[in-house]
């Protein structure tokens, strides 16, 4: 079960740098299986991809590209509920990350410079979707919706081909309701292959996107410089803060929430409260019964779990600044109070009625989020993931002529004369 720490001694730095370490872990067995798909499919193109697929999902579908009519069909077979769900989910999903949308500028100053940024969506991007039983159209949405914001020219999503054929329904209508344009049943590390190098059938893109498991992930990995990618995403993490006006039912099945998704998942309650990490441990023992996915959550929790009494909430938010975690909730009074404190986290969640299956699946703020204690460094996935910045600048003969003393100065400092000389052969100096 759950490690329940009452004082912090021989917890914290350990017990992060554990969690840390599962995102480190590199498997040379996959390793080796995805290089030779790589180098496979970038010398074989679609003759590859078609071999893999035959290997790994048992057969080929009679289409790999999925058009309109494919799309709408499958969709039509979803339930009128979950589609009106989807396109409410899809609304505040796009609303929150038109805010995110940044102008291209320029300026002009007296002496007649002109100088500025072109903000531009990138022309291609990838959307990697797991199919199968691990069908997820919530990330659709979160990887599509900002894409399209941003303008990008041509949006390609790969999801593996499902038994018999026919694509998963709900995963067609996240991608219709989302604005994806094309669609080819592609799994594996041999569809991030695919996407990278291109194929005569699939399109070469500029970035991949989207989750997967340890081949997908591996091959982002390994393909990252030949193609732009979001991130590497290890497995999923919760830290919860909490005070004694906390609710232990919420923080248990909160926690287990994100148990659930995989052994190597972890979940962390830090609380002031002795009393409510009493309850909290005794609330998971009591809801893990009635839940499908129990054995996973135990082992998750026995793992990668920890219940910990802090003196303080500062002493918790220090403690969840170095964690770094990719969900953070504060369950207290006044969460408020804390939020101005909080430097490194994914998705922040505020309140006993936040929970992070909102963030999943409805509120709006992207669930694509930094794991493993990278959040120190990276931002989750937004509108800026999908755009390119070009500085431009235009300067008078007059203007260069103001600055070439300084600009030969610093060029030849650094031995590059040729440079300083570029300047002064504009600048009614002969130069060399």
């Amino acid at each position: 079960m759950i490690q329940v720490w009452k004082e912090k001694d021989g917890f914290g730095e350990n017990f992060a740098a554990r969690i840390k370490r599962r995102n480190r872990k590199a498997n040379p067995k996959v390793e080796s299986s995805v290089a030779e798909i790589i180098s496979r499919v970038r010398e074989e193109g679609d003759r590859a991809v078609r071999d893999y697929t035959l290997k790994f999902d048992g057969s080929v579908p009679e289409k790999t590209e999925l058009f309109a009519d494919d799309i709408r069909r499958s969709a039509k077979l979803c339930s009128p509920d979950f589609l009106a769900s989807l396109h409410r989910s899809a609304e505040n999903i796009r609303d929150f990350h038109r805010r995110q949308k940044q102008q291209s500028w320029f300026e002009t100053r007296a002496d007649g410079v002109v100088m500025g940024q072109r903000v531009c969506g990138l022309a291609k991007v990838g959307i990697y979707v797991p199919g199968g039983t691990a069908a997820y159209p919530s990330s659709v949405l979160m990887n599509a919706i900002p894409a399209k914001i941003a303008g990008v020219g041509e949006i390609i999503m790969t999801t593996p081909p499902a038994k018999g054929g026919q694509p998963n329904p709900a995963i067609m209508a996240a991608a219709l309701e989302a604005g994806v344009d094309r669609i080819f049943q592609i799994g594996g590390a041999q569809a991030v292959a695919a996407l990278a190098f291109g194929t005569d059938t699939v399109p070469a893109v500029d970035k991949i996107v989207g989750p997967g498991n340890i081949y997908v992930a591996t091959a982002k990995r390994m393909l990252f410089g030949t193609v732009g990618i979001d991130m590497v995403a290890g497995p999923s993490e919760i830290l919860i803060l909490a005070d004694e006006t906390a609710n232990p039912k919420f923080l248990a099945a909160d926690l287990m929430s994100q148990a659930e998704h995989d052994v190597l998942a972890s979940a962390v309650l830090l609380t002031t409260s002795e009393r409510i990490a009493d309850e909290t441990v005794r609330e998971l023992k009591s809801q893990m019964d009635s839940l499908p996915r129990r054995k996973i959550i135990e082992q998750a929790l026995e793992d990668y779990g920890a219940v910990v009494v802090c003196d303080t909430m500062e002493e918790a938010i220090q403690f969840a600044n170095d964690f770094a975690p990719e969900h953070l909730e504060i369950c207290a009074a006044n969460p408020m109070e804390s939020l101005g404190h909080i430097r490194n986290a994914g998705s922040i969640f505020l309140g006993n009625y936040s929970p992070e299956p909102l963030g999943d699946y409805f509120a709006g703020p992207n669930h694509v989020l930094p794991t493993g204690g990278t959040a120190r460094f990276f931002s989750p996935l937004s509108v800026d993931s999908f755009i390119k910045k070009s500085s431009f600048l235009y300067y008078t003969k007059d203007a260069l002529s103001q600055a070439s003393d300084d600009i030969a100065e610093l060029a030849k400092a650094e031995g590059l004369t040729a440079h300083a000389n570029s300047i002064q052969v504009r600048c009614g100096n002969n130069g060399l």
